[in-house]
């Protein structure tokens, strides 16, 4: 069968009255020259995010939060972060994923040289790290601060600074702009875990740590942004809060935001989005949910690059049960294609 046929077929079963989703359909096996092993499945999200995996976390509070983002990433994937908490809970959820894992880091959290050992535990804690760099008021770097040096403090020991238990400068570093090879080399002959990168001066610019070396090893499809981090999504509304949260979420790193609602062909969504380009035009735009050609155009018209397509019956969202509104996947997922062609 010729891709003209195919397509002839195809729209001689979609044009009709009758609806589709996949459990009514087989497919036909035919002639491949493809082996296995040179098969890519990986698929353009939006015009920077390219994933490995095509595969993407709901939005949905039982679903998605950092560690299944994380996961996600690492796979090849995409999460998107739900939005049923507050802003800076949503905010810290995009951080933990975008600190997860670096290729380096160029923003590391340190701690001033007047902090208390105490207040040491409580950030490597928060940010499941296992040392800090410390600076001076300049940002100069003056130690560095590990889980080694903490383990056997006694009680009393929490309010003391953390002058008095750091590994002093000079330390081992390297310039920004140090490769991963050259990093790894230098952790190794030093048999040391961080690698703070300074300027000329000494002022802290950066830190590779030999876990971000390993992971990206461990995960060569992971989905990364240009500074090496695990890409992440998150999920905003269309109600009053939008631009505060889209902002918050922009400062912690979020690579896209998911308007997240179950009827994406509304004037409510269309402003959200009209409003979200406006504001931060480079920013990757997912919204939906949509099951029709014309919702497609609309959306894509307004702004968006990625859309949502489906009403549910699923496995856990009963939209489409409720409210007798939708269609069934595969014949809307067709109806989005014609669209997306056009």
């Amino acid at each position: 069968m010729t891709a003209t046929t195919a397509r002839e077929s195809n729209e001689s079963i979609f044009t009709t009255t009758q609806a589709y989703t996949f459990d009514d359909v087989v497919i036909v096996p035919a002639f491949s020259s493809t082996l296995p092993d040179a098969v890519d499945v990986s698929a353009v999200f939006s015009r920077d995010i390219r994933l490995a995996s095509p595969l993407i976390s709901a939005a949905m509070d039982r679903v998605t939060e950092s560690k299944m983002a994380i996961a996600m990433a690492r796979s090849g994937g995409l999460g998107v972060i739900h939005r049923n908490m507050s802003i800076a809970e949503q905010s810290q959820q995009v951080v933990r994923v975008k600190r997860s894992q670096s290729g380096w880091i160029t923003d590391p959290v340190t701690l001033s040289i007047s902090a208390t050992l105490q207040d040491a535990e409580d950030i490597m804690s928060q940010f499941h790290i296992s040392g800090v760099p410390i600076v001076d008021a300049e940002r100069k770097l003056v130690g560095i601060l590990t889980n080694r040096d903490t383990r056997f403090c006694e009680a009393q020991d929490f309010s003391r600074s953390v002058a008095d238990f750091m590994t002093a400068a000079p330390l081992i570093t390297a310039p920004m702009g140090t490769t991963l090879a050259q990093a790894r080399t230098i952790l190794g002959k030093h048999r040391l875990e961080k690698l703070p990168l300074v300027d000329s001066d000494g002022t802290l610019m950066g830190l590779i740590t030999v876990k971000d070396i390993l992971k990206a090893t461990e995960h060569p499809h992971a989905t990364q942004d240009e500074r090496g981090r695990l890409r992440c999504g998150a999920a905003v509304g269309v109600g009053a809060d939008l631009e505060e949260r889209v902002n918050a979420l922009v400062k912690a790193g979020v690579d896209a935001v998911c308007i997240d609602t179950a009827h994406g062909h509304s004037l409510g969504v269309l402003n959200a989005i009209r409003r979200i380009r406006s504001d931060w035009p480079d920013l990757a735009i997912v919204a939906g949910n949509v099951v029709t050609a014309e919702g497609v155009e609309a959306l894509v018209e307004a702004g968006a690059d990625t859309v949502k397509v489906g009403v549910g019956a699923g496995s856990i969202c009963t939209t489409r049960v409720v409210s007798g509104a939708g269609l069934p996947q595969l014949s809307a997922i067709w109806e989005a294609a014609r669209a997306a062609d056009r």
